[in-house]
């Protein structure tokens, strides 16, 4: 499990054609991918499995936890990113609710636009 930043900090500033905002890059593919928001509720969980192929969940709202094989849960919050191999046991919780959006791709490798959190 590796988690990575994509908050606008993270961000370059985009002033093109006289626009005016910050793009955090997150990634580029070549081959398809599926992409989709989780809605956790208070007390929600996305269950212990094994990711069939690498997996990149984007935390946009709300806070929880997550893990990898190890038995301890790692803080996520707004503007993170959590990736898991292809066959990584892992598992997200919160107690509040969060919104999530997810990335899965047989070819996913965010640390091309986005640096790893500290």
């Amino acid at each position: 499990m590796k988690i990575y930043k994509f908050d606008k900090e993270s961000g370059n500033k985009i002033n093109k054609f006289d626009s005016d905002f910050v793009m955090s890059r997150i990634i580029q593919t070549e081959k398809s991918a599926r992409v989709g928001c989780m809605y956790l509720e208070k007390n929600g969980i996305i269950g212990y499995h094994q990711a069939t192929v690498p997996q990149l969940l984007l935390i946009m709202n709300g806070e929880g936890y997550v893990r990898g094989q190890e038995e301890e849960f790692v803080k996520v919050q707004p503007g993170e990113a959590v990736f898991w191999e292809k066959d990584e046991w892992h598992e997200t919780r919160t107690d509040n609710g969060l919104t999530a959006i997810v990335i899965e791709s047989e070819e996913l490798n965010p640390s091309m636009f986005m640096k790893m959190r500290e």
